[in-house]
């Protein structure tokens, strides 16, 4: 069975980046007895300026966008139908917040070394886009931290405080060394990528073409 190294560059509040981690599950079940993953996240904040209250969807898409009420409508809808073919459900109501995801990124730093990273950030992709909790309130936070069965006290410490900051910010400076301006990334082996919210086809076929490069090049 061949291992693979997989590191996903995304922010929790990338509706692209748990499609496309759901299609690679789908991808890793098809290719069961063939492909191991061992998976991390790497932390990426779409929006690093933004203040810790966040700031109401429908207009920072129109910000930062230019998006219409109705573009924004037909896109809600583009991404509850790729949800529904990637089994991920999105909701949406009027009070959907975008919010600085900082906080998360520490959280899910410091699941690592807990062996709980990929359980928490699913756990928070849940509750920001099925659930609608606010991930900029604590104790919805330390909720999900409990949901996977992490101690809330420690979390509570760190979130009170300055841990996994600087573990934090040196990744992302490694992700911008990289040149990587796009969310979800998938980069495999540290040097394969592929970007976006990828159907399950094109992992296994990627899978599949880099574990031959690389017993070619391990026979020669």
């Amino acid at each position: 069975m061949k291992t693979l190294k997989i590191d996903i560059v995304s922010d929790v509040m990338c509706p692209w980046c748990i499609i496309g981690y759901k299609n690679l599950e789908k991808a890793l079940s098809e290719l069961h007895g063939e492909i191991n993953a061992e998976i991390s996240w790497k932390p990426f904040e779409l929006n690093p300026n933004m203040p810790p209250e966040g700031q109401d969807l429908n207009e920072h898409l129109t910000q930062k966008y230019g998006l219409t009420p109705e573009q924004s409508k037909d896109n809600r809808q583009r991404l509850i139908d790729a949800g529904k073919d990637a089994n991920f459900t999105f909701n949406f109501d009027d009070k959907r917040m975008i919010i600085n995801s900082f906080d998360c990124h520490r959280l899910l730093a410091w699941a690592a070394t807990l062996n709980k990273q990929t359980e928490l950030k699913l756990a928070l992709f849940k509750a920001h886009f099925s659930d609608l909790v606010n991930l900029n309130e604590q104790s919805a936070l330390l909720d999900i931290v409990a949901s996977v069965g992490l101690d809330t006290d420690r979390a509570q410490e760190i979130l009170a405080g300055g841990e996994f900051f600087q573990e934090v910010r040196s990744q992302q400076s490694d992700i911008q060394q990289m040149g990587i301006t796009t969310v979800p990334t998938f980069i495999i082996n540290e040097q394969y990528a592929l970007t976006g919210g990828q159907p399950s086809a094109a992992f296994v076929q990627a899978f599949k073409q880099i574990a031959e490069e690389e017993a070619q090049q391990n026979a020669e």
